[in-house]
């Protein structure tokens, strides 16, 4: 087992809770995703997992020790976190970039050297981005910018790797690169990793299990088989959902269709109708 969360709560002071009592445990070469509507805390949960935010109540154990407790030099060589991609305020390329990565494994005033040029290039070839070396992250795809803050994680070799919503604003193409990659270094690597997703389509395509959060602070967590059915999903996004699964290229395919939206209770939600004299009015 590499990463246990027990008993996690966590909530702003002088707020209610945002994530209540999760348990969870993830083994080598396990995909994780985490689900939830805009606002539950899924990026949260995140940092308090890796301690970048303090847990309320609970602890994280890093293959058994608290991380709490653990030296940070000591923990960032074992995880990696990939915050949402966005623009920069400088100019830096993609081997750059990558290279920052090694950051943490050198001294206060030690600058990359050859070394690290060379891992971080091995890294780029690796994964089939090495066309990006010298090209402005500034001026990347939203595809492009993914790969190469993935690069940038990979390039210490962690155990565990943490993304923060890696296929958000990506088209389909590119939406298909990071997943297959994602699916890639867990599956044959055996990297564990942890994906915050807002598209329950992409869990049941790559992850083990699923971590789904709904407003109230509650979650159910389970194998993604199990967990990503139509009931669960539609409770936790108030959207009533097809899930349906067909056979293509010797394989099964699952997808999640979005039907209609619910009052949260189950029954369908009436939207907006246009009246007669042409207003908006909120059933």
């Amino acid at each position: 087992m590499i990463l246990e969360v027990q008993n996690g709560s966590f909530g702003y002071p002088h707020q209610q809770k945002i994530i209540k009592n999760i348990s969870f445990q993830l083994n080598k070469g396990r995909i994780l995703s985490v689900l939830g509507p805009n606002g539950v805390g899924k990026t949260t949960l995140l940092k308090c997992m890796v301690g970048l935010l303090d847990w309320g109540e609970g602890k994280s154990f890093l293959y058994g020790e608290d991380i709490k407790n653990m030296n940070s030099r000591k923990l960032w060589s074992k995880v990696s976190y990939i915050p949402q991609s966005h623009g920069f305020a400088f100019s830096i390329t993609g081997l750059e970039m990558v290279v920052l990565g090694r950051s943490a494994h050198l001294g206060v005033f030690e600058q990359p050297g050859m070394k690290e040029i060379g891992m971080a290039e091995e890294i780029m070839k690796e994964i089939g981005i090495e066309r990006l070396a010298d090209k402005d992250c500034n001026r990347m795809s939203g595809g492009e910018l993914q790969m190469v803050l993935i690069a940038k994680a990979l390039i210490n070799r962690p155990d565990l790797i943490i993304l923060d919503e890696p296929e958000t604003g990506l088209d389909f193409h590119n939406q298909i690169l990071v997943l297959d990659l994602i699916e890639r270094m867990a599956h044959e690597d055996g990297i564990c990793a942890i994906m915050n997703t807002h598209y329950p389509t992409n869990a049941i395509s790559v992850s083990d299990e699923t971590l789904m959060l709904n407003s109230t602070g509650e979650y159910v967590y389970g194998r993604t088989e199990d967990i990503l059915n139509e009931e669960n999903i539609s409770k936790a996004f108030h959207v009533n959902v097809a899930v349906n699964q067909f056979q293509h290229s010797g394989r099964t395919v699952k997808s999640v269709v979005p039907i209609s939206i619910t009052d949260g209770k189950g029954e369908n939600y009436e939207g907006f109708k246009r009246s007669p004299g042409n207003n908006t009015e909120k059933l």
